[in-house]
């Protein structure tokens, strides 16, 4: 029975919720298997939400000890905050854009200013806005208000912008809002002369919209039962929803389709994509009547994007794809239908350099590509014959992570870069291609006297048990490991591996309130993730998944034998289907670990992958494999998902956090898991979290993010013993006294 610590002299026990048992029976390929508690899925009975009301309730009592150091945490990230702040200005045709955040509002504004001299050389220099201007002054002369988001979010306990998009006259507004959690958007129009909402209303979008070359109509997607987004609409202002014109649908069920626009605005792009192959339609952006024309027909294994660029005079379509290698090359076509065999290649497929992303603008192209682990920016610049020189955006540091930013304009002479490492704040510079330099723009701001050099980033490597070496980054304060250096410090090991989603290192402000009370922090590069190229995801999906578990065993481990740590002082975290993997490595290595988060975890993996109406479940074959249909499938997803193998271990104490409106990962997988995990293993200390107003990303608002990530993070202190430890000296926080 789990012991509350809510006073120093006393010990009382907490009970736990306690779920019902209601046996149900299916059989597939011969196995049966009995689920006590699927009747946890009926959202809307009564039963059901008191039961997750008292594991709040529970989870709450079990914490009260922690709510002064929730506050003192929730202080400590407020004040490094910068809470009146706005983004540097990014220029689109004749405006500069940029946001807003106000002290003591959730969500902030979105602006813009007119471009004084459009024809000036300088023009495309960022106007350097009045950082101290007060909520209700203008940040720059002229400033529009554009979208006041919590005069839009209002009451509601939950907001989310989808995405806003302005008409090519730049007098429109297109914008999406969701206000439950659900990821189905309401799409609005704004006059930006008059201020007033035209009467169109969009319902059920995912997203947000994609004008066309006029501003007279603009696409969407909408969404099928199983929340794939499976048609694109052409909608005319003016008109009601019920008599859009449905422009393209795609009916396999492992596909995904969406709309966007060329950043030349010369065509509007239907991607139809699945975990391994895409197809592409194309229409005229300027012909609000035009039918889509399929640029190259889908193979199944050959994934391919395309843009738009204009290379020795002549319009080219650019190709990113697969169809030579696994890490992709570039390529480029006429603008029409054109086979795979008549692709011309421009940059050819090299095993050490994944190319991610192909951006065209009118004198450069800018690939965004991996290697060596960490994400990297390329200039192509372009001549009178094409491609005239070739070269790499360089930053200092070993972790350093650099990226594309907004880069709206196809005449730009700039591109607009990112970079941040686990010791740096995110800076964003501009870079001038006629002299090479980078600019720096802006540092996210970090109060309180953060100093970068009072701590150390290092990159490690772990082996797997099958001899493959798994990098890790690490950050510590530099004074954490004791005079010597060698002492072991508590650890939070993160870790995701899956879709080729890389975990890149990155700085974070509220991480500090672990660094300086002595813990270190460490992202696992499992496979399953892309770090170090498409093979390194190939190597951790499907037949080849329990790599990523291995995979991140492998690097707790080896932190806690590499004298970093200790297996008790590791507490483990991971979201989605990194929520998986925590499930996993909980019944597969329970002793490597002191606790586990998992947030909004896939742990009954099996369940929703043989549930075809489920969302995501067909979209998700490739990546896990089809149980249903396949009997090898069903065997291996058995052996890992974690609520199958729940089992009496002496598990470490778990924290599960989902969110009632999640349609990812939906609540009832975390809360079918605990209730197993409680009645299997009696010892385990398992707690349940579930956010009532929520959806896949947690709540919404800046001011309730941080005191949802509070309330995690003391928790992992009170698994690492640091709970009543103060923050070391002033660096990069307040005083001990804070809050």
């Amino acid at each position: 029975m789990p012991v509350d610590h809510s006073g120093p002299d006393t010990v009382t026990v907490v009970p736990a919720p306690h779920a019902a048992r209601r046996p149900v029976t299916v059989t597939h390929h011969g196995h049966t298997r009995t689920d006590d508690y699927e009747w946890l899925r009926a959202k809307e009975d009564p039963e059901v939400r008191a039961y997750l009301e008292a594991e709040n309730e529970h989870t709450q009592e079990r914490t009260a000890h922690l709510a002064d150091l929730r506050q003192q945490i929730f202080d400590e990230i407020k004040s490094r905050t910068l809470e009146t702040d706005l983004s540097v200005p990014t220029r689109v045709r004749g405006y500069w854009y940029y946001g807003r955040s106000f002290e003591g509002k959730q969500y902030g504004a979105s602006c813009r200013v007119a471009v004084t001299d459009p024809d000036s050389p300088d023009s495309w220099v960022p106007p350097r806005p009045a950082e101290a201007a007060r909520p209700d002054e203008p940040a720059l002369p002229g400033e529009e208000v554009l979208l006041d988001l919590d005069v839009l979010a209002g009451e509601h306990e939950f907001f989310s912008l989808g995405g806003s998009s302005v008409s090519p006259d730049d007098r429109l507004l297109a914008y999406a809002t969701d206000v439950v959690g659900d990821e189905r958007y309401t799409v609005r129009v704004k006059d930006l002369t008059t201020g007033d909402l035209l009467p169109d209303e969009l319902t059920g979008v995912l997203g947000g919209v994609t004008w066309g070359g006029t501003p007279d109509h603009f696409y969407y997607s909408t969404i099928d039962e199983t929340w794939r987004p499976d048609k694109v609409w052409r909608h005319r202002l003016g008109t009601d929803q019920a008599d859009d014109e449905l422009v393209h649908h795609e009916p396999d069920g492992r596909y995904w389709l969406g709309a966007g626009r060329t950043r030349s605005r010369r065509y509007i792009l239907l991607a139809a994509s699945s975990k391994n192959t895409s197809e592409y339609h194309v229409l005229d952006a300027h012909d609000p009547t035009a039918k889509p024309f399929c640029f190259a027909p889908r193979e199944e294994g050959i994934e391919y994007s395309l843009d738009h660029a204009v290379l020795a005079g002549e319009d080219r379509f650019l190709v990113l794809h697969n169809g030579n290698g696994p890490e992709f090359e570039l390529a480029t076509a006429p603008p029409r239908s054109t086979p795979r065999a008549a692709w011309v290649p421009l940059l050819a497929h090299s095993d050490e350099v994944r190319l991610e992303d192909v951006e065209a603008f009118a004198t450069h192209l800018v690939v965004s590509q991996r290697s060596g682990g960490l994400p990297r920016v390329r200039i192509l610049e372009l001549g009178p014959d094409g491609v005239s020189d070739d070269w790499i955006v360089e930053f200092p540091g070993d972790l350093a992570t650099s990226g594309v930013g907004g880069n709206p304009s196809f005449e730009q002479p700039t591109v607009r870069v990112g970079m941040t490492s686990m010791i740096q704040p995110s800076s964003v510079y501009d870079l001038d291609l006629r002299t090479r330099t980078k600019t720096l723009l802006k540092q996210a701001p970090v109060l309180g006297g953060y100093d970068p050099t009072a701590y150390e980033e290092h990159r490690m490597w772990a082996t797997a048990p099958d001899g493959v070496r798994v990098p890790i980054s690490l950050v510590v304060r530099s004074d954490a490991r004791g005079a010597d250096g060698t002492d072991p410090v508590p650890l939070l090991l993160y870790g995701y591996g899956a879709y080729e989603a890389s975990m890149d290192p990155y700085f974070s402000a509220a991480r500090l309130s672990l660094l300086d009370r002595g813990a270190a922090f460490a992202i696992a590069h499992v496979r399953g993730g892309g770090e170090l190229g498409r093979h390194w995801y190939d190597d951790g999906k499907l037949t080849r998944k329990p790599h990523t578990f291995s995979d991140f065993i492998a690097c707790a481990q080896h932190l806690a034998a590499s004298g970093w740590t200790t297996p008790g002082q590791i507490i483990a975290e991971g979201a989605s289907a990194g929520g998986l993997l925590m499930g996993a490595v909980a019944n597969q290595a329970p002793e490597a670990f002191g606790g586990i988060v998992a947030g909004v975890p896939f742990v009954d993996t099996l369940t929703s992958m043989l549930d075809a109406t489920l969302p995501l479940t067909v979209t998700e074959y490739d990546e896990w494999g089809n149980p249903e249909a396949d009997p090898a499938a069903y065997e291996l997803i058995a052996s890992y998902a974690p609520y199958e193998n729940v089992a009496d271990l002496p598990y470490p104490p778990i924290l599960a956090e989902t969110s009632l409106n999640d349609t990812r990962v939906l609540y009832v997988e975390p809360a079918k898991w605990v209730a197993r995990l409680r009645a299997t293993a009696p010892a385990a200390d398992v707690l349940l979290r579930t956010e009532m107003a929520a959806g896949h990303g947690g709540v919404s608002g800046r001011y309730r993010a941080w005191h949802d990530r509070a309330f995690t993070l003391a928790w992992i202190l009170d698994r690492m013993g640091l709970a009543e430890r103060g923050i070391s000296g002033s660096v990069g926080t307040p005083s001990t006294d804070a809050g």
